[in-house]
């Protein structure tokens, strides 16, 4: 797929999906508590969709496929990293990290972003991860400027990471956004790559030009990044059971500096 730049007026579009997301976010932030089920993240999601006339981009993705995700927002706990099922019996306890990703379509538009979160009093070791984990994100995107490409912003992730002695994750990237959830190029959160060398020729050449939108989305492991996928299909958990932590914003290149499009 070609890369696609977009217009002031897709962009615009885009920016009202995005806010969507971040309320949907606000939203189910003001919720977390111990003893709540993650099936209400869900709830939460759906309902501020609902009353923005935004359609869940989660719900169904990828459509016609034979395991098609069945909620608006994925819920991650703790050691795992990205697409994990809400459930009535999912129960977060103190202590926890929970990562939230969810997006939405809004008049053909889609805004994507993902936040992790203490749950309650957290240890000194989690709050860290968080905290680097989004000052990898604010990095990335200030290395998302014309004249770079994504290799400026995946050494951004990877440096920022490394150098607070994590890992970050190898086989999960951000990506372009627009029209569709995932679009080209890729946005990797590490380079090189060599074990996916022949898939990402397209993205060591994709230059960050005005009108492009991408998902950056930094996803960093506090042990070895070694990752499996559960018997659902979709729950990606860290082979060794370590912590982790997963931001991410929809942003807009520009002639200066980037726009974050998942913000209120």
């Amino acid at each position: 797929m070609a890369i696609q730049t977009k217009t002031v007026q897709e962009i615009r579009l885009m920016r009202e999906a995005g806010r969507i997301v971040a309320r949907a976010h606000e939203a189910m932030r003001e919720k977390i508590r111990p003893g709540m089920n993650t099936l209400e993240f869900d709830k939460i999601a759906m309902r501020v969709f609902e009353q923005h006339k935004a359609f869940p981009a989660f719900l169904g993705y990828p459509y016609g496929s034979k395991h098609p995700f069945p909620a608006s927002v994925t819920v991650s706990i703790n050691d795992e990293l990205v697409h994990g099922i809400p459930s009535k019996d999912r129960i977060l306890h103190e202590g926890d990290i929970v990562s939230l990703d969810t997006g939405c379509i809004y008049q053909g538009f889609v805004g994507d972003a993902a936040y992790s979160y203490g749950v309650g009093s957290i240890t000194p070791e989690a709050q860290q991860l968080l905290e680097v984990t989004e000052a990898a994100l604010m990095e990335a995107i200030r290395a998302s400027v014309v004249g770079h490409d994504v290799s400026h912003v995946a050494k951004a992730i990877q440096h920022h990471a490394e150098s607070n002695g994590y890992n970050v994750v190898r086989g999960y990237t951000g990506h372009g956004v627009g029209r569709k959830m995932h679009e080209d190029p890729q946005v990797p959160c590490w380079w090189p790559s060599p074990n996916r060398r022949q898939r990402m020729k397209s993205t060591k050449a994709a230059l960050l030009k005005p009108g492009m939108t991408i998902a950056i989305e930094p996803m960093i492991i506090a042990g070895h990044p070694a990752t499996r996928v559960l018997d659902d299909h979709w729950t990606v958990v860290i082979a060794d059971g370590s912590l982790c932590a997963h931001f991410e914003h929809s942003i807009a290149i520009t002639e200066g500096e980037p726009e974050i499009l998942t913000l209120l």
